[in-house]
């Protein structure tokens, strides 16, 4: 398993040594992927119940032709690594239990 910890600590310190503005509230992007919808469903619906608002899962297309499904999830959190790893600590769990992929988080830059 990838180090959360440390991604996400990369991601925060490359945004505010862009000058992303640290008194703003970020929406933060959860990223899951399974290529069985039925695993991806569970993983929405264990989630949901966490209370976490869940998009409309989609399916992807991969580079190199292939499909997968996949849903985010978005929570407003600060811009600091230790409130985001909150949920990326229970999100990975819900991945695990489900069978599908976490595949990471994101947020974008604000002035």
């Amino acid at each position: 398993m990838e180090n959360w910890q440390e991604i996400s600590e990369e991601i925060v310190e490359s945004l505010l040594e862009d000058g992303s503005n640290p008194e703003k509230l970020y929406e933060v992007e959860h990223h899951f992927v399974c290529e069985d919808f039925d695993k991806l469903e569970e993983a929405a619906l264990a989630a949901f119940k966490l209370g976490y608002d869940v998009e409309e899962p989609a399916e992807l297309e991969l580079e190199d032709g292939g499909k997968i499904w996949g849903f985010d999830i978005v929570v407003e959190a600060e811009l600091n690594a230790e409130v985001i790893m909150e949920d990326v600590n229970k999100l990975v769990a819900v991945a695990v239990q489900a069978g599908v992929e976490y595949d990471g988080w994101g947020t974008y830059f604000q002035d």
